[in-house]
């Protein structure tokens, strides 16, 4: 007697890698939501590094002294605050790191196909 489970194993494990395949080849390494969605992140560290600097030069906002627990909630505090700034368009550096690096894609591409043909 065969065993069932044993029989099903190979085929829903390659009908699983074909998935993978098929999900990793439908989204291209240069897919456009990646691109803003990245520029986005580094416009967000970019702002809360400029916010950490500020804070840490005046010894706390508005000339304050801190505490570690205090600035433990500053620090996540300016972090969360960076990354909604820069979802909501931020300084603009979003979009232009966006617009260049899809530049960037678009001319490696024709570069590639210009070479090969």
């Amino acid at each position: 007697m065969t065993d069932p489970i044993g029989a099903r194993t190979p085929a829903s494990a390659q009908a699983a890698a074909a998935t993978i395949n098929a999900l990793g080849k439908a989204r291209p390494k240069d897919d456009p939501a990646k691109i803003v969605s990245a520029a986005k992140q580094f416009e967000a560290l970019l702002i809360g590094q400029m916010m950490k600097s500020m804070h840490d030069s005046e010894g706390g906002w508005l000339g304050t002294g801190d505490d570690d627990s205090s600035s433990s909630a500053m620090e996540y505090g300016q972090e969360i605050f960076a990354q909604a700034l820069a979802q909501s368009g931020g300084l603009g550096l979003a979009n232009l790191i966006a617009k260049g690096l899809q530049n960037a894609s678009k001319t490696s591409e024709t570069d590639g196909l210009g070479a090969g043909g």
